[in-house]
């Protein structure tokens, strides 16, 4: 039965670390500010990262996409009023830090801060005092794994902790969309969704649905070290389907195929299947021109070390590779994806579903 992303996203707080409290200056009361609006003084939201196994680039079109969760790598936002003669009441600052970006830096992208005003304009903070939001995450940005729509999920859920509003999940995901169209230009909504997924799923025009998994085995993601650019890849597609006339078609169509193919052999239990199309999805993607020297070693590597598949995850021209491997290649296969150059990589378990047996 298809679900929208309602049965899907689940909203997670966690405590927040005495390091980030002491870093936000966060006042213990909210003593002055009418309870109405001001609920808590500290408000927590958390993602995570994912993968795209196939539909890259096509999804925006509206073929289908099947994503990966990866709760290895989370996001966790914390969000406080602070005062003082340099915070400007209805202002707003970010502080980034964790083993995503190695140091403590203040920062905000325009697609945040835009996300932000937009809920308080919505639940009535847009003249209350200065916020502080700290974004702890371990997810590498520019990689293809979602670091952007991550960061804006936790964001939203640490807001609405705050406040204690209560937000729907259509109400979060336009936010995070928000966010992400700035950030990446027309988003396909994918993103948006597998950051807060429980479970492998299924999107297709804004609706997803969890996937039926029919066999085990284990994915492992290999950082190129390069900061890709999802943006520059889809002007770059873009332009050459303005060059070819029918070539947007063919890449949508045979994307579409790919995908849809790839999702009956994980419901099969046919991870041979699922490897091969993964590939198939590779050379459809580097053919576009969205590959590098530094992704194709990897691929080839994955390949040598025993993998049943391996292609670009997210909008390519850098970031990551994803490979699906049996257990018992995963050591090698690790192992040679870091001689090709992988500069960090993790491993996301593929786990039969409950009604497979």
């Amino acid at each position: 039965m298809v679900r929208s992303f309602l049965g899907i996203w689940m909203t997670i707080s966690m405590p927040i670390r005495q390091g980030e409290l002491s870093a936000l200056a966060i006042p213990t009361s909210a003593a002055g500010v009418s309870e109405s609006h001001w609920v808590r003084s500290v408000g927590t939201g958390r993602a995570h990262a994912k993968s795209i196994l196939l539909g890259e680039h096509a999804v925006v079109y509206g073929a289908p996409a099947l994503a990966l969760p990866i709760p290895q790598l989370p996001v966790t936002a914390s969000a406080g009023w602070s005062s003082g003669p340099a915070r400007e009441p209805g202002g707003v600052s970010f502080t980034m830090t964790g083993s995503a970006w190695r140091r403590v830096g203040t920062q905000g992208s325009e697609g945040l801060r835009r996300m932000v005003a937009e809920f308080l304009a919505a639940h009535g903070g847009a003249q209350g005092p200065h916020l502080d939001v700290i974004i702890d995450g371990a997810v590498p940005p520019g990689r293809g794994l979602g670091s952007s729509a991550a960061c804006a999920r936790a964001v939203v859920w640490a807001l609405a902790d705050l406040f204690g509003h209560e937000v729907s999940e259509q109400g979060a995901f336009d936010l995070v969309q928000t966010a992400e169209n700035v950030v990446h230009g027309r988003s396909s909504g994918v993103d948006a969704m597998a950051v807060g997924a429980l479970a492998p799923l299924r999107f297709q025009a804004g609706r997803a649905r969890e996937l039926s998994v029919g066999c085990e085995g284990l994915f492992i993601i290999a950082d190129s070290g390069v900061v890709g650019s999802t943006k520059d890849a889809v002007g770059l597609l873009r332009e050459g389907f303005q060059r070819h006339r029918g070539a947007q078609e063919s890449f949508v169509r045979r994307a579409g195929e790919l995908t849809e193919e790839a999702r009956l052999a994980l419901a099969e239990g046919k991870p041979e299947e699922l490897g091969s199309r993964l590939t198939d999805y590779h050379g459809l993607l580097r053919a576009a021109g969205l590959s590098t020297e530094g992704i194709e070693a990897l691929v080839d590597a994955a390949l040598a070390a025993g993998s049943l598949g391996a292609k670009i995850t997210g909008g390519g021209l850098g970031g990551c590779v994803i490979a699906l491997t049996q257990p018992e290649r995963a050591r090698e296969v690790t192992r040679q994806l870091h001689d090709a150059g992988a500069v960090q990589s993790w491993v996301v378990p593929l786990k039969r579903t409950a009604h497979h047996g």
